[in-house]
This record gives structure tokens, sequence and C-alpha cells, in this order.
């Protein structure tokens, strides 16, 4: 039996016969206590995909196991958090009626089930409105609400969809500190995000999906790279003399104390600097270029 959080082989969606699959042969393995980030376009798959491992719409061919479960079967889904994109919650209940509610649903014991959405409530911030109607919150309080419902009873598993888009910047923060908590109770975290710097904060592993299919999956560091090439500040504005001193080493991006050199191996980088201060050129730091993820999932989206 498969010890992974999430074992796919060959999951497979096709709404109609005559178009293309939403989803194809996707093949995924996610071990336990990961923080994954699952990126792509609108359009690309990625929400069948949530549905399927959700057991919201059912696989055209493959199979996919939750801790060694078939999302075939409903008791895959047990301890499993969602938040989703679009919800919304009866605007009369209060947050601790809305968490009651899913308390029982999710199975949480009556005599702890108290104590548990006190919990999720000050975990997510929301305590002093607890008994506040939900139809009075605002859109970054109901994300938080959506977030305490996902993780009543400690689940094992938890997908975040777009968990930080209505959210300021304190709460996006708390988010953060929320998922990373998670990773130290070893709680597998699934997030579907277009904020790629807060992918790049969180997530241990990244896949990138395209067209129903992955592109591209890996850790961060793996993912991103680095690109050629070291950016210098000067203790004062850089002038011709930089750009002549520096030329055989490449092109040169001047802008005021600071020059780019964006294609530079690292070995030549000592004499490169070695040029500019014997042109009277003082160096004040020396710093390697790298992409970013957004960056990178541009150059994957446009192949």
């Amino acid at each position: 039996m498969s010890k992974a959080a999430i074992d796919s082989r060959r999951l497979t969606k096709a709404y109609r016969s005559n178009d293309p699959p939403a989803v194809v042969d996707l093949t995924l393995t996610i071990e336990p206590g990961c923080v994954f980030g699952f990126l792509g376009p609108n359009g690309a798959g990625k929400t069948t995909v949530l549905k399927m491992l959700l057991g919201l719409t059912r696989p055209s061919s493959g199979d996919a196991l939750l801790f060694g479960r078939s999302i075939r079967l409903p008791r895959a889904r047990e301890r499993v958090g969602y938040l989703p994109e679009l919800f919304r919650y009866p605007p009369w209940l209060t947050p601790r009626e809305v968490l009651d509610y899913h308390a029982a649903l999710a199975a949480v014991p009556r005599d702890t089930r108290a104590a548990e959405i006190e919990r999720v409530l000050s975990l997510v911030g929301l305590t002093s409105r607890a008994g506040d109607r939900t139809g009075t919150f605002s859109k970054g309080m109901q994300q938080r609400l959506g977030l305490a419902v996902a993780l009543l009873g400690h689940p094992r598993l938890v997908f975040l969809d777009e968990p930080t888009s209505a959210l300021d910047p304190v709460g996006r923060v708390d988010v953060r500190d929320i998922v990373r908590s998670l990773r130290e109770r070893s709680t597998t975290v699934f997030i579907n995000s277009h904020l790629l710097t807060e992918v790049e904060q969180l997530c241990d592993r990244v896949a990138f999906f395209r067209k129903g299919r992955i592109v591209a999956d890996g850790p961060i560091d793996g993912i991103v790279g680095s690109s050629r090439g070291v950016r210098i500040k000067l203790d004062a504005h850089a002038n011709g003399v930089a750009t002549e001193a520096l030329r055989p080493f490449g092109e040169a991006l001047i802008h005021g104390d600071t020059i780019a050199l964006s294609d530079i191996a690292a070995a030549r980088v000592p004499d490169a600097v070695a040029a500019l201060v014997a042109n009277g050129m003082r160096i004040r730091e020396v710093t390697p270029l790298s992409r970013t993820l957004e960056q990178r999932f541009l150059e994957l989206m446009d192949d």
C-alpha cells in the first residue's frame, strides 16, 4: 500500500468525447509533510485535478490514492481539509455556527467539538468576530473562515485553492505562518495559486500544469535554477569607463550605481570585479542574478 499522501497513476478526465481531455495521464506522487504548489494558467485543468482528488468528479480512467486509499472510495477523504476558491456561507450564520455544522460533517467528536472550534477560530484570527453574522464579513474575513473550516479536525492533507487571494498583507503573513505550522506537524498541503511570490515563499516543491499535463515538477530551487550573471553595486554612479572595463565580459546593463552582467561564467566574475577596481571604481556588493518563479512560469507557458 502506498505511503504517499497523494499517489496518482495516469489519472485522466475527458468531459466530452469530441473534446481534448481536461487532464491527461496525470502521474504524481506527493510525500507526507510536503507543501506542494500546483501552478498553471486559467483553463489548464488544475481545478479538474482537485475535483477528482476530492471525489467531486469521477476520473475517466486511471486512479489516485490518498494515503493508500483510492479516491473512488469515500473513506479516502477522511481527515482531508479543503478551502475552495469560490464559496459562500449563509449570511445569517455566525462563524461558530458554520464551524459547528462542518465539524459535525467532519465527524469531530461531540465532546471535543467546542474546543476544536475555538482552536481554529484563534488560528485564523476570528475569535473576536465569532458571534457576528458572516453576512457582515469582508471577503478577506470570509477567506479566514473558509480556512478555519478546512483546518477542522487536524486534517492530514489540506487542499487550498487560492488561499491568500482575498487577503491583505497581514492576512497573507498569517496564512504563511499557518501553512508553515502545518508542515511542522507533517501535514501535507496542496496549494493552487496564481500568486507566485506566495508559492515561492511557502512551497517545498511545485509542478507546472499546462493543457492537462505536467510540464515541470520538482523542488523550487531545481525548477527555478539560476541564470548566468551577477549584479555589481558601486559606491558611486557607473560611467563609460565601467562599460569599457567590462566589455570583455559581455554586455553590461548600467542603471545608476548598479551594473548587471547577465551572461558571465562564475569563474570570470573575479576578473570583472578586478577590471572595475583597476579603473578606479569601488565595489560595494556582488550578488548572483537569479530567476523568479514567475519568470520560470512564463518561460514554461510560452513553449
